[in-house]
């Protein structure tokens, strides 16, 4: 009988490990979502793309990941946790740290059609600023991004 409550045991705390890795979202997820929605932007156009990426219960959010689109100037375009930003100019933002991680983002982005970038911002999830990655893919004049925190 103690043998079965052990591997009970250790069963259970497998799936509680696995149950809270799978709270937040990884590396791989972030470019998946970065990939389908710039397929989606192609394929639907950017008005109805952009109002779908910008829904916060839509295709393009899961659990701390949300999709942004920016145009190259800073403009705000679309954003998946924050509507309140579409259309403002956020070229100047600086995190926490004075990272103005907005232009960082679009002078990346002007010389490459994909990459990662470090900055710190607040999570949707805990509510606190947190270091975090995003991903992001050049589409035309936009970078398209989604990040994951790292706790």
């Amino acid at each position: 009988m103690g043998t079965i409550n052990v591997a009970a045991a250790i069963a259970a705390l497998s799936i509680a490990t696995a149950a809270s890795a799978a709270e937040f979202a990884t590396k791989n997820e972030a470019m998946a979502m970065v990939t389908t929605a710039v397929s989606f932007i192609k394929e639907h156009g950017p008005a109805k793309a952009y109002a779908e990426i910008s829904n916060k219960t839509g295709r393009f959010t899961d659990r701390d990941l949300y999709v942004v689109v920016y145009g190259l100037d800073g403009k705000v375009l679309a954003h998946g946790a924050n509507e309140k930003l579409i259309g403002k100019d956020m070229i100047d933002a600086q995190d926490v740290d004075g990272k103005y991680f907005v232009k960082e983002r679009a002078e990346l982005a002007r010389k490459q059609p994909e990459f990662w970038q470090d900055y710190k911002f607040v999570n949707p999830t805990t509510k606190k600023v947190e270091p975090k990655q995003m991903y992001c893919m050049r589409n035309g004049e936009t970078a398209v991004c989604a990040g994951i925190y790292r706790l």
